[in-house]
């Protein structure tokens, strides 16, 4: 999973992408459209890969993780196709951290969340729509020779040039089957999910419900079915450099349970349909992300292509009863392992070994 963090410039994107990824990129003013993404990664905080952990002592643990690109902010008149724009295309979803506090050494204004997430939309929607222009005068040269694709190609893009001037995003737009076959390699920006890190101060973050600000970008998101997060960048880049106890108490002081990378990751998954299968033993224990729905035969290609290729049967038991039970062995006297076959859909926590032969 690669996750774009995006925003206008100075809220908080690249504080957040240190917290969330323990690195120490540089924050402070912001400089030019120029500037590089930080690139980083993050594990995935996991009880139930702790707990196979434990009980096998395996040589190698290995976590599910997450890439964090921490992309420049775009501010207004960016300009079209530069690499700002790349760098998201290339992202599976974005979270754009949207300002929720006052700071007059940086702003002029005030905040106000819905106006500058608006803001950021819109250069966004700016850069899509010279996009599909660009793709409808190809699509219009291919159709003089009657192919019926590029008809319904000019006819998709004419309706989701409409879509976009009415200054609405594309993942609002009713794309048919076809349209999204014709679209895969189109790199449209707004189509992305959106996950909104409304960022607060520390204050702020104390009773983040009954914030102005947030409360505002709350509704935003739910009008564009869009997830919404509070955190507060500063404060969490902080505890993450604390030990852990240390860590615990200074959230516990905001009513936090949870780092924001751990709400963060379990709304991404979320957003983006994401679970986890477990492979556990002496060598390693290793969590392992697909889609959900994904059957048994495709979830063994994750590992390694010729066991999705000779699949036989997948040995399955769920990690709760493995859990409850205590050991492999009680699990397998209750009858909780299971053989599955092609037609398996997989479910999170299944702890799983694959049979096959090539």
């Amino acid at each position: 999973m690669k996750l774009g963090i995006v925003g206008l410039p100075n809220v908080g994107k690249t504080t957040l992408f240190n917290a969330l990824t323990g690195s120490s990129a540089e924050t402070g003013g912001y400089t030019n459209a120029a500037a590089k993404p930080n690139i980083g990664t993050a594990k995935v905080p996991d009880e139930r890969l702790d707990w196979l952990a434990e009980y096998y002592h395996p040589k190698k643990y290995s976590p599910a993780t997450i890439e964090f690109v921490d992309i420049p902010g775009v501010s207004s008149g960016a300009g079209k196709g530069n690499e700002v724009f790349q760098a998201i295309r290339q992202t599976d979803a974005l979270v754009e951290v949207v300002r929720c506090f006052d700071n007059d050494d940086l702003f002029l204004e005030g905040a106000d969340a819905v106006r500058d997430a608006g803001n950021f939309e819109l250069e966004l929607i700016l850069a899509d729509l010279d996009i599909v222009e660009r793709r409808l005068e190809r699509a219009k040269k291919n159709a003089k020779g009657g192919d019926k694709k590029y008809k319904r190609e000019c006819e998709m893009c004419e309706a989701l040039l409409q879509h976009l001037g009415e200054e609405k995003p594309a993942r609002e737009f009713e794309f048919g089957e076809e349209d999204r076959d014709i679209l895969a390699d189109g790199g449209l920006l707004t189509i992305k999910p959106v996950i909104y890190a409304a960022n607060l101060d520390e204050g702020g973050m104390s009773a983040y419900q009954d914030n102005a600000q947030f409360q505002a970008l709350a509704a935003y998101a739910k009008e564009r079915g869009a997830a919404v997060l509070p955190v507060a960048a500063r404060f969490e880049e902080d505890i993450a450099g604390m030990e852990e106890d240390e860590a615990k108490m200074f959230m516990e002081d905001l009513g936090l349970t949870e780092t924001g990378l751990s709400r963060l990751i379990r709304t991404s998954y979320d957003l983006l349909g994401y679970i986890s299968f477990l492979t556990a033993g002496e060598d390693d224990v290793h969590a392992w992300t697909i889609v959900r729905g994904t059957k048994a035969p495709k979830a063994a290609g994750k590992i390694h292509t010729d066991i999705e290729r000779g699949f036989i049967r997948a040995e399955i038991v769920a990690f709760e009863d493995l859990k409850a039970c205590g050991s492999m062995a009680a699990a397998r006297d209750r009858g909780l392992f299971r053989l599955e076959g092609k037609e398996y859909v997989m479910q999170d926590g299944d702890v799983t070994q694959f049979r096959f032969n090539v």
